[in-house]
């Protein structure tokens, strides 16, 4: 892979990450749980790091990185808000809204991975898939205890 295609891939991902960020920031802001709104927060400055890696990544290869995220995120933002009003910012449909988002950010963290990057762009592009999956994994599990909850 050249290192044009290879920086458009880790932009692609800067921008997932960037929507991860702002996504876990709005959600936190929306939730009533302080338990979840502390693990959103979290979740949030993560992906800002993993942006900012991979911003890193970027330069090393001599490009210019990406410093946004996509116009598909910023719409789903602002259906977590929609739906939280038309809901009544229930933890649950936050939760639901949230692993929409990590459904995204895993297919295209698979997708990148599934190109031919360097060694130590596949390292860290893996390195953070991995951590996608955990908070895919942790935010399905919260959904299924809040919909126990609810039942």
């Amino acid at each position: 892979m050249t290192d044009d295609n290879t920086i458009d891939t880790l932009n692609k991902l800067i921008e997932t990450s960037k929507d991860g960020e702002y996504g876990f920031r709005t959600s936190s802001e929306n939730v009533r749980s302080t338990d979840l709104r502390q693990l959103f927060l979290r979740r949030a400055e993560e992906c800002g790091q993993a942006a900012r890696d991979l911003q890193a990544q970027v330069a090393r290869l001599g490009g210019s990185a990406e410093d946004d995220g996509t116009m598909a995120g910023a719409a789903h933002r602002g259906w977590v808000a929609v739906k939280g009003t038309i809901a009544g910012y229930t933890d649950l449909a936050i939760l639901e809204e949230t692993e929409r988002g990590e459904d995204v950010a895993l297919k295209s963290y698979r997708s990148a991975l599934g190109l031919g990057l360097a060694p130590e762009v596949r390292s860290l592009v893996q390195r953070q898939q991995e951590g996608v999956q955990r908070n895919h994994d942790q935010v399905r599990m919260l959904r299924d205890q809040a919909r126990n909850t609810a039942s």
